[in-house]
């Protein structure tokens, strides 16, 4: 399957339990066909990985699209068995990226990034890395070069490795890639430094400063951030130490601006809440705008960012009539193309998978031809 025009972009196949005459959500109980809030989805060439957040596990079906609506993963990690639910290797996972063979994953209230060295392996096996914590025993919080505070997203630019350290308003960055413990971050951006965690960094919302940093992603040679927290996405041509100025600002004004317009009429040009970015081979880039029930699509992402890099105007949407409606399932039914707070997203060959997180469910879109 190849890269499409993301206007092509159909409904494909609804992953987790069906909405009984697509009014009432599926019982959220695991099975291993049912999630429960789902926030990442992960998309590779030969599967379909999900963070399926409420149950505190990561589901894999071993197909680019599965055969059919409603299938059964085929393997569980975080769990025991397929219907085991709460807290133990993860507490609300998040972020899932899968790099030469290995499995990342953010588990985010753990305060710690998990690494497999082999997927294929991942659900028979403990971690090969932990990163953020002295061992798989430690879960405390914390600030510093090798500390994170919900970290809920990681992404792989250009051979670095990047962390959206949530919880302490930064994204941290390694140019030699996924780090051993006690490597140092060479990249900070929202702090000043390795040690600062203030909001904003203790002032007024700026291109240099993070709210709530969620997902990364890259597109037209840029590091993209997910920016949540202020209503926005950022964008660095040139990520660096030191927390240089942003280079793109979507989703608002101006870089001082972290404006939010809930229940009124949204336009093509805000957010509220966007938790999620993800970009095509062809240079497409998707945000979920979580509470705004949509994914905003930009289908030239470097004659966007060239033309108007503060506050351009997003192409299209993906779950809502038009570029100004913003009702969670349009305010009407649960429906294959309709949202409820998406809150992941992904690219590969071809496919968007859309974490639809207040759905219960992670729907894949693609050419439907």
């Amino acid at each position: 399957m190849t890269a499409l025009a993301p206007a092509a972009l159909e409904p494909l196949r609804w992953l987790g339990g069906p909405s009984e005459f697509g009014l009432l959500l599926p019982d959220a109980s695991p099975t291993p066909s049912t999630m429960y809030a789902p926030r990442g989805v992960c998309l590779t060439p030969e599967a379909v990985l999900v963070a399926d957040t409420g149950n505190h596990r990561v589901l894999i079906w071993n197909e680019a699209v599965p055969g059919q609506d409603h299938q059964d993963a085929d393997v569980v990690i975080g769990q025991r068995d397929m219907v085991s639910e709460g807290p133990k290797l993860f507490f609300l996972p998040t972020g899932l990226l899968v790099d030469r063979g290995r499995l990342v994953v953010a588990d985010a209230w753990h305060h710690r990034i998990l690494v497999w060295d082999d997927l294929a392996t991942a659900g028979s096996r403990p971690p090969s890395l932990v990163l953020g914590q002295d061992d798989l025993d430690g879960v405390d919080e914390g600030c510093g070069p090798q500390r994170f505070y919900w970290p809920f997203g990681v992404a792989v630019v250009d051979g670095a490795f990047f962390v959206a350290d949530t919880g302490n308003r930064r994204v941290l960055g390694w140019s030699g890639g996924i780090p051993e413990p006690g490597v140092s971050p060479d990249v900070v951006l929202g702090q000043p430094d390795l040690v600062s965690r203030g909001e904003n960094r203790d002032g007024p919302v700026s291109g240099r400063s993070l709210r709530w940093p969620h997902a990364l992603t890259s597109v037209a040679g840029h590091l993209v951030v997910a920016d949540a927290g202020n209503h926005r996405v950022l964008a660095w041509r040139e990520p660096s130490g030191g927390g240089p100025e942003a280079d793109v600002v979507l989703g608002q004004p101006h870089p001082a601006s972290s404006f939010e317009s809930p229940y009124r009429v949204q336009g093509p040009a805000s957010f509220r809440f966007p938790y999620a970015v993800a970009s095509s081979g062809d240079g497409a880039l998707f945000a979920a705008d979580t509470s705004n029930n949509r994914v905003g699509v930009y289908d030239d992402a470097a004659t966007t960012f060239a033309s108007c890099p503060w506050g351009a105007p997003m192409d299209r949407v993906l779950g809502q009539d038009d570029l100004d409606a913003n009702g969670e399932n349009r305010w009407r039914r649960v429906e294959r193309d309709s949202l409820c707070w998406p809150y992941g997203l992904s690219w590969s060959a071809g496919r968007l998978g859309v974490a639809d997180s207040g759905n219960n469910r992670v729907m894949l879109w693609g050419d439907a031809r």
